[in-house]
């Protein structure tokens, strides 16, 4: 009886792009590790590329959509993060505009700090902590700073805070 035959780096490649959208690079980075033989990991990249199986813009549309409406991301941290998927920076930076064209970052940063404030910001150590928390997620610190000033007004621990800065 005749030994089943591997699978080629082509299909490994379409099985892996079964399950999620990849960059280019991540796909190269899976393939490699799988000790599959470079030329054919090459071959196979080109011909997904053809066939818009692999296109590392509309990965990066995706991303860029996931992290702003789902993961509540502002615009460098996305940016950099996919970046960091082996997507190239004109590409990145072209996929993050499009979609905060799209998408209203004030309100996205709204919606991050509602989900991790319930009420008015108590005292100035919760305003840091929310300030450092929103810059990591890639917002604006200016922008962070009014969005904080304006949920701490009213609150007499926060009065005399110059400016909003933390």
């Amino acid at each position: 009886m005749a030994q089943p035959r591997a699978p080629s780096t082509y299909q490994v490649a379409l099985r892996l792009l079964a399950r999620r959208e990849l960059s280019t690079g991540q796909l190269r980075d899976r393939l490699t590790r799988r000790e599959l033989p470079p030329s054919e990991i090459e071959a196979a990249i080109t011909r997904l590329t053809r066939e818009r199986a692999v296109d590392d813009a509309r990965t990066a549309l995706a991303y860029a959509r996931r992290a702003a409406e789902v993961k509540l991301r502002g615009q460098s941290r996305t940016r950099r993060e996919i970046e960091a998927l082996g997507i190239d920076p004109a590409t990145a930076r072209r996929a993050v505009a499009e979609v905060f064209d799209e998408v209203d970052e004030a309100s996205v940063l709204e919606r991050a700090i509602a989900k991790r404030l319930d009420g008015p910001i108590r005292d100035r150590a919760q305003f840091r902590r929310l300030y450092q928390a929103l810059l990591r997620q890639g917002f604006l610190p200016d922008r962070v700073a009014a969005a904080l000033v304006v949920r701490s007004q009213g609150n007499v621990v926060m009065s005399g805070f110059p400016d909003g800065d933390p």
